[in-house]
């Protein structure tokens, strides 16, 4: 099966468990594998009070809101111009046709489908994300990225994903990431709408990304 394929089998298996059931993945198929690297991140939930139902896949692919996937945007563009990076200046304002036209590329997990609150429960998503661990896993395999961003979930991340035996490693800069198997890493980083001024966390994200790869 292709990706589309296995999205929709896993999300058929997993959806009638998780009121509200909100599909997340690749958002454009063709340009996740033709660029490199192919990129995932992972997040906790999506933040929608009116009970979710909905794909997030199309929601990225029309730019997303800005609060989130400006920053997200951000990152992507200068990891794949990790040699060129540009200045604040050329990231200080993004359109939403920068993030249609950037964030096609990427793939986008939540580990807890149902949706939440801009303020998301711990407790529940370490739950919820514990009992759903298998089908993360699949889900994760399906896209088998070369370069995985945890926005604020790295630690639970590794655990429900069955990388626990995996150690953490720190770069120059203190920032945590780990190599799950060669040239393919993991990365634990705040979340793009962390309360730190943006050029910090797109510089600090970058700047992890280079080091890491060189």
């Amino acid at each position: 099966m292709n990706i589309r394929e296995s999205e929709t089998s896993l999300f058929n298996e997993w959806q009638d468990n998780r009121k509200g059931f909100v599909k997340d993945g690749v958002v454009s198929v063709n340009d996740y594998l033709s660029l490199n690297p192919k990129i995932a991140f992972i997040f906790k939930e999506v933040n929608d009070r009116s009970g979710g139902g909905w794909d997030l896949r199309e929601f990225i692919a029309k730019g997303g809101l800005p609060q989130t996937w400006d920053n997200v945007a951000r990152w992507v563009h200068g990891i794949r111009n990790i040699n060129s990076i540009p200045d604040w200046s050329y990231y200080s304002k993004i359109t939403n046709e920068f993030r249609v036209d950037v964030l096609k590329s990427i793939c986008a997990i939540n580990l807890k489908k149902s949706p939440g609150t801009h303020t998301t429960d711990k407790a529940t998503l370490d739950t919820v994300a514990n009992e759903d661990k298998i089908l993360i896993q699949k889900q994760y395999q399906i896209y088998n990225p070369d370069l995985t961003i945890c926005g604020g979930t790295g630690d639970l991340f590794k655990r429900v994903a069955g990388f626990g035996q995996k150690k953490w490693k720190t770069t120059k800069r203190g920032i945590r990431y780990f190599e799950r198997e060669s040239n393919k890493y993991v990365v634990s980083f705040a979340h793009p709408e962390a309360r730190v001024q943006d050029s910090l966390l797109v510089y600090g994200l970058l700047d992890t990304i280079n080091e890491i790869s060189a």
